[in-house]
Formats: C-alpha cells, sequence, structure tokens
C-alpha cells in the first residue's frame, strides 16, 4: 500500500480504490482502514456506487507511523495529515465520513477547512462532538489502561473495553497510549451551528460508549440523523450502515452532478 510522509515526517498508509468523486474515510481509535472500512465491506459499496475511495490508517495506527511522544498527536494534526493527504492526491474537494475518533477528527475538518468538503458524515460519535473534545480524565484513563502491565487490573468499563479492542487489533499500546496524551485542541463547536454544508450524523442505538447524538444532531442545521441496530463495535457491520452512507451521498452529492 503507498504512504505520503506527513509534515512532521511521519510516514501515512492509505488506499485509494475506484473511480469517480472522491470521498475520505477516517476510522476510529485503536482500529484501521481495513478494520474499519474495508472488513464491513464498506469500500467496496462505495466504489460499486461510482466513487473514488480515499482511506487511510491514522498515525499510531494500521500501517502507518506509530511515534511514541504525545506532541506528535492531537486531533488537529491528525486532521492536517487528512488535508495533506488530499493535496498530495491532488484532490480539492471531496466528501468525508468518520467514525468514532474519526468522526471527532472529521467535526474539526468540517469546521476549520468547510471549503474541502461537499458533505461529511459524523458516525460513531455522541453529543461531546458539541463540546469539541472528550475530556482529559477519559483520554488518561484510556492511556493508563494501555501501559497497564498485561493481566492487571485495569480501571473503568470503557478503558477495559479499549484496552482489549486493541490487543485484540494488534495495535502498538504505547502509541496508543501517547495519542491519548497528546493535545486535546477543541475546535469552535459553536461553528457547528453555523453549519451549511450537508451533514449526515449516523450511530448505534446500542452505542453506551457516545451515550446520544441528539445534541449533535440538533446542533448541525439540516443535519440528517439516522440511528441503526448496534453497538459502538458493531453497528458498522450492520448492512445498513453502509447502505445509509450510500444513500445519503446519492441524495445530497450525487455522483452524476459531480462527475
Amino acid at each position: 500500500m503507498p504512504t505520503f510522509e506527513a509534515s512532521d515526517g511521519v510516514p501515512i498508509n492509505y488506499i485509494v480504490e475506484g473511480e469517480g468523486p472522491e470521498i475520505v474515510l477516517v476510522h476510529g481509535f485503536a482500529s484501521n482502514l481495513q478494520a474499519n472500512w474495508r472488513g464491513p465491506a464498506i469500500v467496496d459499496a462505495l466504489v460499486a456506487s461510482g466513487r473514488r475511495v480515499i482511506a487511510l490508517d491514522c498515525r499510531g495506527h494500521g500501517r502507518s507511523g506509530k511515534p511514541h511522544d504525545p506532541a506528535l498527536y492531537g486531533f488537529v494534526r491528525m486532521g492536517n495529515d487528512v488535508i495533506q493527504l488530499m493535496d498530495h492526491l491532488h484532490v480539492r474537494q471531496a466528501d468525508l465520513a468518520g467514525y468514532s475518533m474519526g468522526g471527532f477528527i472529521s467535526a474539526g475538518l468540517l469546521v476549520r477547512h468547510p471549503e474541502r468538503w461537499r458533505s461529511v458524515i459524523l458516525a460513531g460519535v455522541g453529543d461531546a462532538v458539541v463540546d469539541g473534545s472528550r475530556s482529559r480524565d477519559v483520554a488518561d484513563a484510556i492511556a493508563r489502561a494501555m501501559t497497564a502491565e498485561a493481566g492487571g487490573r485495569l480501571e473503568g468499563e470503557l478503558a477495559r473495553g479499549f484496552r482489549l479492542f486493541a490487543e485484540r487489533s494488534g495495535n502498538d499500546l504505547q502509541a496508543l497510549a501517547a495519542m491519548q496524551r497528546g493535545p486535546r485542541q477543541t475546535f469552535d463547536a459553536g461553528a457547528l451551528g453555523r453549519v451549511t454544508l450537508p451533514v449526515m450524523v449516523l450511530v448505534g442505538t446500542g452505542d453506551t460508549i457516545i451515550r446520544s447524538a441528539d445534541r449533535l444532531a440538533a446542533t448541525v442545521p439540516g443535519a440528517t440523523y439516522v440511528k441503526l441496530e448496534g453497538d459502538h463495535l458493531t453497528v458498522v457491520g450492520n448492512p445498513l450502515f453502509k447502505q445509509a452512507i450510500v444513500d445519503f451521498l446519492a441524495e445530497h452529492s450525487p455522483v452524476q452532478e459531480i462527475s
């Protein structure tokens, strides 16, 4: 798979598949482009609908570079990787979809670089997005879980769940801990209320991690709000998940009007 070097020297792995208008996919924490997007056949569904799919392994994940320095993370820096990848591929404007961590990154990109997107899908994220960032206490607990000795006691159900998921996915736990300890830059959450682009908020009804996305959906003017059966891990495997993405794009960013 190809890579490009981010402005700070971290190599970023990515894929480009299909022909047509571009859509950029940004995966969740402790996942990667393969597990989040290819495994559930979301890449295939988008390619079949006539789109060119660009998906990256976020820094610290998959086949991208995995620095252990917290300063080399943060949602702003990771969002910049997305913009730099688009520039590397000479893509001026695209649709954007992010899941979980990728949803936070995508919300920041929506606010900071609205001119780069035709539409944005915020999936697997909830009302914490309206505050601009996840709390430092939660991030620190996840970081401690990532660096705890194997078999040791882990604090909190959320942190334990992320540690187990990260281990099963073969992640570099020190890199994931560094990401959680990285800068917690917030974006202007108030700007979400001034968004003019088509936005979809897409979540699982059993997602106890995000709890609710009602406030997020109400904040973004005209947002499409879709709830599907599944929890934070399983909803992406629900066939209706990829169909919701394809249908939203067909309505709000139709291939025939862009090509």
